[in-house]
């Protein structure tokens, strides 16, 4: 789980809360050291530690508590809420309308993980049924465009980009205007990246969103750099209008949670975060939902989410009325194991469920139920399609259809 040792912590802090005989004063005192103390180790900023600290005293108010009332349960509760404050910008971020173009405009330091941040991006929103086209504007980098190339190549996305054009701004505003065209509602630009915040690409920057005019641009950070984020963010959006983050390699640093709260204090809201190198690993991120993980409440809403994209409607109809008719068979089951390894890694799956939040499950137990499925229904199969040839050779005629 991405920031697993924090989760442990925090639990840790809360559980020991839920054990005691008696919630007084020390064990509160004593339970937000245990969540400032992992915090730090997290990285977030000593300030709004510090900060969360008193919100949640000033929350629960000790003193002023019926007696009848559950402590416990009170302060699980404020702990909750104020965690969820830490990493909420309170601000709503862009969101694409199908049917219509949309751009999107990825900017960010070289490193970060922007170009492969676009084909992942490109691959969300293609399951959630637009139809998305990637732009290469980094004329900077050797190899940007091959890159990109070989992404959406392997994701079946289309692209468009130069080996040959210098002007990053011509570039964008070429291969906007083709998808445009082809009717794609979902177009994404790749920029230029430098190593360092050199005035060069913040020009480049304004100059291709002057060209494409995007309806959202979208800053792409590594998790790594913890509280530098704030900086970061914040130096980008002096110069052209971020209007989202999404935060790279959050799968394999300690610091993401500096990363984190210290984007949320730019005002700037978090709308993914990188979970691996797959082109799958991209998760949607929503402060509420992220705090129910780390605390191990689960997110049911999620596993719906889940389910209705991998599942179509029409699929699910054809389920249910099956199920209500007492007919299903290794065949549905085999449809089901498909939809559930269509969703993405199982344990990915079991962490949105309360009580599996730092469960770690490999999917072999469910791919070879699928490939048990896979191997009998053709059998059966075959051997109904020998009783038709049978039936052939001795009738003449017989409806295939109905077998």
């Amino acid at each position: 789980m991405v920031l697993g040792e924090l989760s442990n912590r925090l639990l840790h802090a809360l559980r020991a809360v839920s054990e005691s005989s008696s919630v007084n004063e020390e064990t509160l005192t004593e339970m937000l050291k245990e969540i400032g103390n992992a915090l730090l180790l997290a990285d977030v900023n000593v300030q709004l530690v510090v900060q969360l600290k008193k919100n949640i005293t000033k929350r629960v108010n000790l003193p002023e508590l019926a007696s009848g009332l559950n402590r416990s349960t009170i302060i699980r509760k404020a702990v909750f809420d104020e965690l969820c404050a830490l990493l909420d910008p309170k601000s709503k971020p862009y969101q694409p309308v199908k049917g219509k173009p949309n751009v999107l405009m990825l900017v960010g330091l070289q490193g970060s993980g922007k170009t492969t941040t676009v084909t992942k991006l490109a691959h969300w929103y293609r399951r959630k049924g637009f139809k998305p086209g990637l732009v290469c504007a980094d004329t900077f980098r050797a190899g940007a465009y091959a890159q990109l190339r070989q992404n959406a190549t392997k994701a079946k996305i289309p692209f468009f980009g130069s080996e040959t054009e210098t002007d990053p701004a011509r570039v964008a505003k070429e291969g906007v205007d083709i998808f445009k065209k082809e009717g794609n509602d979902l177009i994404i630009v790749d920029t230029s990246g430098r190593h360092k915040q050199q005035e060069e690409l913040f020009v480049e920057m304004q100059d291709v969103a002057a060209a494409t005019n995007p309806d959202c641009i979208i800053f792409v950070m590594d998790a790594s750099i913890g509280q530098t984020a704030h900086d970061q963010a914040v130096a980008f959006k002096s110069r052209v209008p971020v209007g989202s983050v999404i935060i790279t390699k959050m799968d394999g640093h300690a610091k993401g949670g500096g990363a984190l709260s210290a984007v949320a204090a730019t005002q700037s809201p978090i709308i993914f975060i990188g979970t691996g190198e797959r082109i799958p690993d991209l998760d949607s991120f929503s402060p509420t939902s992220f705090v129910k993980r780390l605390l191990n409440m689960g997110n049911i809403d999620e596993v719906v989410d889940m389910v209705k994209t991998a599942m179509p409607k029409e699929q699910q109809q054809r389920l249910t009325s099956r199920m209500q008719q007492g007919k299903l068979t290794l065949r549905d089951m085999m449809e089901q194991l498909q939809t559930a390894m269509s969703m993405g890694p199982i344990d990915k799956m079991l962490q949105n469920l309360p009580g599996f939040s730092n469960m770690q499950l490999g999917g072999d137990a469910l791919v070879f139920a699928f490939n048990l499925c896979f191997t009998v229904v053709p059998t059966r199969r075959h051997r109904r399609k020998r009783q038709v040839e049978g039936l052939h050779q001795h009738h003449g005629q017989y409806d295939v259809g109905r077998a």
